[in-house]
């Protein structure tokens, strides 16, 4: 059984690993080819698919260590490797993403003609390129996959986009449209950067990820009649998929070995649909002094 998961996580890599090189070696293209045309549409959306790379370079990263075990430095791991990757591709996305509107903002008052022939290449080997990997991660069973598959569809709509803006103007004498479309871009990757940031700051400080499920955890502490109340409880996250739960819960009274045994099997089973990494409980008698303030 370890072999199969050790197999389907050597696979999982390897998909994740040859889309990481695949899209950022098309990224590279992408940015000689937006200097090349004269397009800062294709610039937005190298800085897109720039990224892009980043975020699958990083679960590229994650998914070789999240097999490697916890150590006495890392107690629990290196899945928050995740988080800072995350805070390091937004930094990358938002000073691209400031200066493709450098570029674009000043051509909307003076547009200039784009090289309609190279934007239209590049638009159908985009296509291509990005559909291709989606279409290799489509494949895929895990989490990472399925999100950076993705990813790469969004890339697609965006260059057909591009697409469909080189077919116009080898037509239209409408240059006003490649500075429009890459400010479109620009703006869509600034939303989702500025809500994904606030995002991983806030676990990056620990914060809880989901403040309804918080207050769930909390009330399913005290629904045993042996529990009175609870405190210090703590619900966290690794890397925003793996969340961590601690609590103090104070005892009505004194329970033997039996009695506390079976109230840990009835916490863990109304625990058991939130899919915790890790939990610790603490119980307290009443007389007892908790430790912690």
């Amino acid at each position: 059984m370890p072999h199969n998961h050790n197999h389907s996580h050597d696979i999982a890599s390897e998909r994740i690993g040859w889309a990481f090189f695949l899209n950022l070696t098309f990224t590279i293209i992408e940015f000689i080819g937006g200097w090349l045309t004269n397009s800062t549409a294709i610039m937005a959306d190298a800085v897109h698919d720039l990224g892009d790379s980043l975020s699958i370079g990083s679960a590229w990263v994650l998914n070789k260590l999240s097999n490697k075990q916890a150590n006495a430095h890392y107690t629990y791991g290196f899945r928050r490797l995740s988080l800072l990757g995350a805070l390091l591709n937004s930094v990358v996305l938002v000073v691209g993403s400031t200066w493709v509107l450098v570029l674009s903002v000043p051509r909307l008052f003076d547009p200039v003609m784009p090289m309609t022939e190279g934007m239209l290449l590049l638009a159908v080997l985009g296509i291509a390129v990005n559909g291709y990997a989606a279409l290799k991660l489509s494949k895929g069973k895990s989490l990472n996959e399925k999100v950076l598959n993705w990813h790469l569809l969004e890339d697609v709509l965006g260059w057909v986009a591009v697409l469909l803006v080189a077919i116009v103007l080898m037509f239209v004498d409408w240059p006003i449209l490649d500075p429009i479309l890459s400010i479109i871009f620009t703006l869509f990757i600034l939303v989702n950067v500025v809500r994904n940031l606030r995002q991983t700051l806030r676990l990056f400080l620990q914060g809880t990820p989901d403040q309804q499920t918080q207050r769930q955890l909390a009330a399913l502490l005290v629904e045993p009649q042996e529990i009175s109340t609870a405190h210090h409880v703590h619900y966290w996250s690794l890397d925003g998929e793996h969340h961590v739960l601690t609590a103090h819960l104070c005892l009505r009274e004194h329970l033997d070995a039996a009695e506390v045994m079976d109230l840990k099997q009835r916490l863990a089973q109304l625990l058991g649909d939130f899919e915790l990494a890790h939990t610790t409980l603490e119980f307290e008698y009443p007389e007892e002094q908790c430790r912690d303030h």
